[in-house]
């Protein structure tokens, strides 16, 4: 199997809304800010195949499907489908992929299922070969949301998801799609029935699978937040989410699982570290995969 991270639309948000409560000037250490406060943010996918058989996408990032004004508003940068474009640089075409894996329905993470955005023309789904996978709790979330986060979500994406007839919800830690080549881990803080998808490593430790990639998604959207206070401004329960963080990062580090990060735009994946005071931090970083073997 190969791993391959597939780049899509990128966006600029506001500095102070991603990293929370943390003051300016301590995050602007560790990103560049323009004159509107905004940082630079990936939306950034990962490809593997075959696994289990099967070429699986995780996730496709924001897309192209918000028409010019909304387009300027949520900070992205480019027109055209980049998803589009970065899966054909790594040789394959949204009609390859036999699943998406999404770990949540943002807009900023399911919007690339959607063709770009053409005037008097409705929404329209790709990958028109792909099991679509989302975990339960967080579709009861997307068919009814909470006025803090509707703003998030693509109003006609479930059901055009539930039209499809190739949706698959997900409510443990294993798909009908993949079986047991990707484990789903859930989480809770950022928005509910988050679900955090690792590809099971080859070594078998205890009964317990280490090696393998974890896709972070918004428990860890890049290298600043895993440091275990920094949240995002967008999550709807920071202190759960922390708690959430450090048991996954505990986690991982012991089973050598890599990270996988979507929003970072100088790092796709890293391996976990610890420090003597009990820190946590990233190393061995990697800032794109190109038919890269699945670390060991």
């Amino acid at each position: 199997m190969k791993l391959w991270s597939i780049l899509g639309n990128s966006q600029k948000l506001d500095g102070g809304a991603m990293f929370g409560n943390a003051p300016k000037a301590m995050w602007q250490r560790w990103t560049t800010v323009d004159d509107g406060n905004r940082i630079e943010l990936a939306c950034r996918a990962l490809l593997a195949s075959p696994l289990n058989g099967k070429t699986v996408l995780f996730e496709t990032g924001i897309g192209a499907f918000f028409p010019p004004a909304l387009r300027e508003r949520y900070g992205v940068q480019e027109a055209r489908h980049v998803l589009l474009e970065s899966l054909g640089e790594a040789g394959f075409r949204h009609e390859d992929i036999d699943v998406v894996v999404l770990s949540h329905l943002h807009f900023d993470h399911a919007g690339g299922l959607l063709a770009a955005w053409e005037e008097g023309e409705p929404p329209r789904l790709l990958f028109p070969n792909a099991a679509y996978i989302v975990g339960a709790q967080h579709w009861q979330r997307a068919r009814t949301p909470h006025p803090r986060d509707r703003a998030s979500f693509i109003p006609e994406l479930p059901g055009l998801l539930e039209a499809s007839g190739r949706l698959e919800i997900v409510d443990g830690d294993s798909s009908r799609a993949l079986g047991d080549s990707v484990r789903f881990h859930h989480s809770d803080g950022h928005t509910p029935g988050l679900l955090l998808a690792e590809i099971v490593g080859p070594e078998v430790v205890d009964g317990e699978a280490h090696g393998g990639v974890v896709f972070c998604a918004d428990l860890i959207p890049g290298r600043p937040w895993v440091h275990v206070p920094i949240t995002m401004g967008y999550d709807r329960n920071a202190e759960l989410l922390i708690d959430e963080k450090r048991a996954f990062l505990e986690d991982k580090l012991a089973r050598n699982v890599h990270l996988f990060f979507t929003h970072d735009p100088g790092c796709a994946l890293a391996q976990v570290t610890r420090d003597e005071k009990g820190k946590f931090g990233t190393t061995h970083e990697h800032p794109e995969l190109h038919a890269r073997a699945l670390v060991a």
